[in-house]
């Protein structure tokens, strides 16, 4: 079924075209989204010898990369709303950029971390890039369908750009300078910028009002307060008081920032919006998908390279075949992510989320029987890759659908706001969980390394938050689907919800 004719059909058409490049340049930033997140993997070690840091210290730059983007998120989405979303693309890129640039020149520990932690900008990149196509294709009649397709293409360009990355950093990294090394994504990120401000049409915001100061210290408080919480439960594990006393103080503000969000006329975070039936399930599900592919990466890769001699598990695996074991999981993201609009037209929208979910249950689930050679880990993450892929460029498109056109920004953007808090907590519980038992090896010395037992711990978990996610979806109410639903139905092939 075809859009009505006449003047709309003639507007829907007119909004379709061109679409595809803006898109293009789109995929420009997460094409620059992929090389920071695969770039600096695979040479950590460097970077901590490049500084005179230990290898330990690294796990700084997470910490303070995460506060950062969950404290960016509610104010740069709603400057979206209302001065419009190429603005604060342009915005974020320019600051993730200051932010590369500075890892390039650091002369110490310290003003990297500065650097590094202004990248975290970068996290609000997609939620914007999926507003703007959103709105770009508000007259075509098939708003929702081209939304989730523009997410899939970006999402697939991200995955595919981190294997880049991460291909990248390792070729170079022995032949050049650190600092010209470090001077890639640095470069990447400006030319993207370029692309950003002549490629992307400048549109007004469409959000009234100005921004919520108030709100937003509260909301500041509140997060940096559990976020340094978490940052202490990992340095000084869960029986640390104050981290505790900090981690409360911090969910109790929370109380009189929802009694003054719901007190103004434009609050920094729609608290009502959140919590209404068509936006809590895309936000939960958010929140619960940040435990496993945010929080379970790291440990799966530890485990990987374990020695099954020394520890009695683990694959022995060089960093040969962690490389090789990411790329497989990037690969199975991308796929994932590609064939969203394939499975969203067969199965409908929330069997295609339920589905995802499944899908990373499954893979985490598979780890706990079978982590004990290659094949087994592989088989592992492909299947969570396909189900993580989708969910990627799925949830951001679900929750810009399900709210009103001049709060499109603050929707998306806090599914990855969620995300991200969902992900720093499975941190700090994954780090208690694989600390030293300080049991005694196998050579007779205390020993260090995590138990097998830890490990078991992050992937059930994981695949248990996935389920969680799964079951949310299915009582989720049909309201929170039936925009994209009623779009979706005028494709060919489409299976009734």
């Amino acid at each position: 079924m075809r859009a009505s004719t006449g003047s709309t059909g003639g507007s829907g058409k007119a909004a379709a075209q061109g679409l595809g490049a803006v898109v293009g340049f789109l995929v420009a930033v997460e094409i620059a989204s992929g090389v920071l997140q695969g770039y600096y993997t695979p040479i950590y070690p460097q970077i901590a010898q490049h500084l005179d840091i230990t290898e330990g210290d690294i796990n700084w730059f997470e910490a303070a990369q995460l506060i950062v983007s969950a404290l960016a998120i509610p104010l740069l989405a709603r400057l979206g709303d209302l001065i419009g979303h190429k603005r604060v693309l342009v915005l974020a890129t320019a600051v993730t950029a200051l932010g590369s640039w500075i890892t390039v020149v650091a002369p110490s520990f310290t003003t990297f971390l500065i650097g590094w932690a202004l990248q975290g900008a970068a996290i609000i990149w997609l939620p914007l890039e999926i507003a703007i196509i959103h709105r770009r294709t508000r007259d075509s009649g098939r708003q929702s369908l081209l939304t989730r397709r523009g997410a899939a293409v970006l999402v697939g360009a991200l995955e595919l750009a981190v294997i880049i990355g991460a291909l990248t950093s390792g070729a170079i990294v022995d032949g050049l300078d650190m600092n010209v090394v470090l001077a890639v994504p640095a470069v990447v990120v400006t030319l993207v910028l370029v692309a950003v401000w002549f490629g992307i049409e400048d549109a007004p915001g469409e959000s009234s009002g100005g921004i919520d100061w108030t709100g937003l210290a509260l909301v500041t408080l509140a997060l940096g307060l559990v976020m340094a919480g978490l940052v202490l439960v990992r340095l000084d594990g869960a029986g640390s008081v104050r981290a505790w006393v900090v981690m409360v103080l911090g969910v109790l503000v929370l109380v009189p920032f929802v009694r003054h969000e719901r007190s103004v006329a434009d609050p920094i975070v729609d608290v009502d919006l959140l919590a209404s039936p068509s936006q809590w399930p895309m936000q939960v599900t958010a929140f619960l998908f940040g435990i496993p592919v945010l929080g379970g990466q790291i440990p799966l890769s530890t485990f990987a390279q374990a020695d099954p001699d020394v520890r009695g598990y683990g694959l022995g695996a060089d960093s040969g075949f962690v490389s090789t074991l990411i790329g497989v999981y990037v690969i199975t993201l991308a796929i994932g992510a590609f064939t969203l609009p394939v499975t969203t037209r067969l199965l409908g929208v929330r069997r295609t989320l339920i589905l995802a979910c499944l899908l990373v249950a499954a893979g985490y689930a598979l780890w706990l029987p079978f982590h004990d050679t290659t094949l087994q880990a592989i088989t592992n993450m492909a299947v969570a890759g396909l189900g993580s892929g989708a969910l990627v460029a799925s949830l951001p498109a679900a929750a810009a659908a399900a709210a009103p056109p001049e709060r499109t920004g603050i929707a998306t953007g806090m599914t990855n706001g969620t995300k991200v808090i969902g992900g720093a907590i499975a941190s700090s519980i994954f780090a208690i969980a694989l600390a030293s038992t300080g049991s005694i090896d196998k050579l007779g010395e205390e020993a260090t390394n995590a138990p097998l037992s830890g490990y078991l711990v992050v992937w059930g978990v994981c695949s248990g938050a996935a389920l969680i996610a799964a079951i949310v979806l299915m009582l989720a109410p049909k309201v929170a689907f039936a925009r994209e639903e009623e779009q979706a139905s005028t494709a060919p092939g489409r299976h009734p919800d």
